[in-house]
């Protein structure tokens, strides 16, 4: 979701931002995952944006319709293009050729925005998904709509991936008067894996590899023209030219980068002094990892607190006497007139949705796409499997099953919401009885998933129409299932915790008193380091005499 603050204004927006949205995307390539598939990520944050599952159901249009375009973000009508002949099937961020997008904004300069563009990033995307059978194909048809359309938007990196590729591309406006965007995207190598989260990620450019590197022509002659640059070609960098860091950029996006990252590169260690903002050497790209990644690796990436960093948001008071690894807005605060940060982590609690888009290249493109896909926060999700040919979504997901405004005891947005909310309070405690039923329900779609597959591929090849329809069957019970153990877990969280208090418990069943019922709970307090908070901060007023 996008980044509300613009790089020159960071600090202060930060200090107000809530409105602000980010996002945080992974990219594997497929030599470097365990199973040989592409993987690209999606936690699309807002603190407005409702987790529900979109599909686009492929269609042939009459020649000469019309599209209309609106914000992603807000809905606001900005136009109409001419639509095409054929579109294809589209599951959330995924379609039926195995073509996935994801995206996080960087703002960039503010005065290249165009008001008066058409295509904004959102719309970018799912257009895309629409059109798309290959990541080039899609990377064309993005960057020709916005040179004949206009781009609406701030700056963006996007993720682009089909089952054999991996790309990053970056794109920002040329401002007002001025259509099109200057953009360039770059092929991450097939055995090394990268990540975006808000700040714009590419320096140099190898304009002379044809064959992994895309680029707008006047890439590096508009930033000359605007004076953003005046070295040579080689030494260009896009993000110096359209995003240059700032602090906010290195603690609250890079960091995140650095977080996913550094699990499979020891070596990264090594810049922390540049997300400290004390050193200007950038991390790189991408990074070839120590080992393969697994599907449940690139999940509970997405899951990260910076747990073992010094970053860690267990480390301070701001946890709480629960340990909580979130900090509520603003991003940051004053005292004694220092400004000072929250740390901003991958998972995050105003997560609308959040995906992995695993891309297979060995199975027909109706079984090969899987979108796992949950809703909220990353660290209490459920990655259900959706198949990217399915031909409705489940209940739980459907696109007005409740909103923003709106409770619905049947969306799965709302019932983890309420779960996480309740963590929140009594973190420490509440997130070991989550765990394992995250942990039961994932591991239960995974150890499926060759039955599944196999059971697909066989109908496939004799009626790839019942193949779908099984697909679509398989994907909508399991997500209705897993929501109604979430809401299950939900109760079960609700009796076992009421008023502060732990109820006592032998093999999973509340305990009675002997007589039918409820025995006394648990009375578990704080931990020392709370109490002598309370008691430094109270001095002799509690002292019991």
């Amino acid at each position: 979701m996008k980044r509300k603050w613009m790089v020159l204004a960071a600090c202060a927006a930060l200090l107000t931002a809530t409105t602000s949205d980010a996002c945080t995307s992974f990219l594997v390539g497929k030599k470097a995952s365990a199973d040989g598939s592409v993987m690209i990520t999606y936690a699309a944050d807002s603190h407005n944006l409702y987790g529900e599952l979109y599909h686009w159901p492929a269609a042939k249009w009459p020649k000469g319709s019309m599209l209309e375009i609106r914000e992603w973000d807000s809905n606001k009508p900005l136009g109409k293009i001419p639509q095409v002949e054929e579109t294809y099937n589209v599951v959330g961020n995924m379609n039926e050729h195995q073509v996935a997008i994801t995206e996080s904004t960087f703002g960039g300069r503010p005065e290249l925005e165009d008001s008066t563009g058409i295509m904004d990033y959102g719309s970018l995307i799912y257009v895309a998904l629409q059109r798309a059978k290959s990541a080039r194909e899609a990377i064309h048809i993005m960057t020709s709509l916005v040179k004949e359309h206009g781009y609406y938007s701030s700056g963006e990196s996007f993720s682009i991936a089909d089952k054999n590729e991996a790309w990053i591309m970056e794109m920002i406006g040329k401002g007002v008067g001025n259509k099109g965007a200057v953009w360039v995207a770059i092929r991450i190598p097939d055995d090394c894996i990268s990540a975006h989260a808000n700040q714009s990620r590419i320096h140099q450019i190898p304009f002379d590899d044809k064959e992994n590197c895309m680029y707008s022509p006047d890439v590096v002659s508009f930033a000359r023209e605007k004076g953003y640059f005046n070295g040579k070609d080689k030494d260009f960098s896009f993000t110096k030219a359209y995003c240059p860091y700032d602090f906010s950029a290195l603690r609250g996006c890079e960091a995140r980068v650095w977080a996913f990252m550094r699990k499979y590169d020891k070596s990264l260690d090594a810049y922390l002094p540049f997300l400290k903002g004390e050193s200007d050497k950038p991390m790189p790209l991408y990074v070839k990892a120590d080992r393969k990644l697994t599907l449940q690796d690139v999940k509970n990436g997405m899951r990260d607190h910076y747990e073992g960093t010094e970053f860690c948001m267990t480390n301070d008071a701001g946890m709480g006497p629960y340990k909580v690894p979130y900090r509520w807005r603003p991003m940051t605060f004053k005292v004694d007139g220092q400004e000072y940060v929250n740390e901003r982590a991958i998972a995050t609690q105003q997560t609308g949705f959040v995906l992995c888009a695993q891309l297979r290249n060995w199975l027909p493109d109706a079984i090969g796409g899987v979108l796992w896909f949950g809703v909220d926060d990353a660290a209490t999700a459920v990655f259900t499997p959706m198949y990217g040919s399915i031909k409705e979504t489940p209940e739980c997901f459907r696109v007005g099953n409740g909103d923003m405004m709106t409770f619905s005891w049947t969306s799965a947005f709302w019932i983890h919401n309420w779960v996480a909310n309740m963590a929140y309070s009594k973190y420490s405690f509440m997130i070991e009885d989550i765990k394992p039923v995250q942990k039961e329900l994932e591991l239960g779609f995974e150890a499926m998933q060759p039955s599944i597959d196999k059971a697909a591929a066989d109908m496939y090849a004799k009626n790839p129409e019942e193949a779908v329809k099984f697909l679509t069957w398989y994907s909508t019970t399991e997500a209705n299932r897993s929501t109604a153990r979430w809401k299950q877990l939900g109760e079960y969280l609700v009796v076992k915790y009421i008023d502060g208090n732990v109820k006592k418990e032998v093999n999973g069943k509340f305990m009675q008193n002997g007589y039918g019922l409820s025995a006394s709970p648990n009375f578990p307090g704080y931990d020392e380091t709370y109490y002598r908070s309370i008691v430094n901060s109270a001095g002799e007023r509690l002292k019991v005499k």
